[in-house]
């Protein structure tokens, strides 16, 4: 205890010994991927048999990669704008509004996090195939919003219960419309959020596969190509070195969507 009476926090290192063992043991398995990435060899084995680039040269020549990453790139794109809007008026209308059953509304929108997406992904196809509807990039971004929503609802909500009301209620003593001080006070306030939101759900929805499995029309999504190379054993190590392309661009994206997501909460605190 200092002097001005308050508690100095020493580190806790059993706390610290366990977040490093739980770290190592999480993430080891996937540095395997851009390890034997690099292996001179189609066998995935020790010892290495040499380091080459060549598996990541011979993406470059491969079209049906692109068309796949182009695939993702646009459901991705779609699904972070759509999940994100509807994660906007979800947020506020929770943290601005009295209504009755708001915690049920919560819990029914935060769903998806625990129900297995296998079961999601029967349930779309049932209802798709009675419907008619075929398979197609459009339901694979159907199922996918279903996946991301909750996500882009749980990184706004903290955004929006930090923001101070009295800024809009200021907005209005100044002649303001709702919309406008909408879009003028509240939307840059919360923009850190909207960012985190837009960047996070792109990259779940472009790593997604369970729903896509399911979805998917004769337009595959990335996931999708990389689930039907793997039956070739002479294609497996292009597919690793994707796979550690992909895993590196997503650990740069969440990393960011994360370290936006938190601006000004430390000094709203």
């Amino acid at each position: 205890m200092s002097d001005q009476g308050t508690y100095i926090k020493r580190p806790n290192r059993p706390l610290q010994i366990y977040a490093m063992v739980f770290l190592f043991v999480l993430y080891l398995p996937i540095l395997f991927i851009p390890m034997f990435s690099f292996n001179d060899s189609i066998y995935v084995r020790f010892p290495l048999q040499g380091f080459t680039f060549q598996w990541y040269g011979e993406l470059w020549n491969r079209q049906p990669v692109w068309n796949a990453l182009w695939n993702s790139v646009k459901v991705g794109a779609v699904v972070a704008v759509i999940s994100t809007i509807l994660g906007v008026v979800a947020a506020r209308a929770i943290t601005r509004y009295r209504m009755p059953g708001k915690s049920a509304l919560v819990t029914f929108i935060m769903m998806p996090l625990v129900i297995p997406g296998i079961i999601f992904g029967v349930a779309l196809l049932v209802l798709m195939s009675r419907m008619g509807v075929p398979l197609s990039l459009y339901t694979v971004t159907l199922g996918h919003l279903i996946v991301c929503l909750p996500f882009a609802v749980a990184t706004l909500l903290p955004r929006f219960e930090g923001f101070d009301p009295s800024m809009e209620e200021a907005s209005a003593d100044l002649g303001e419309n709702g919309w406008w001080t909408f879009w003028r006070v509240t939307f840059p306030m919360v923009m850190p959020g909207v960012v985190a939101s837009l960047l996070l759900t792109f990259t779940i929805s472009f790593d997604e596969f369970i729903m896509a499995f399911f979805l998917t029309g004769t337009d595959p999504t990335l996931p999708m190509y990389i689930w039907g190379q793997l039956r070739f054993p002479q294609e497996f190590p292009s597919v690793l070195a994707l796979s550690s392309l992909i895993l590196f661009v997503s650990f740069i994206l969440v990393f960011v969507a994360q370290w936006i997501g938190r601006l000004g909460l430390d000094k709203d605190t």
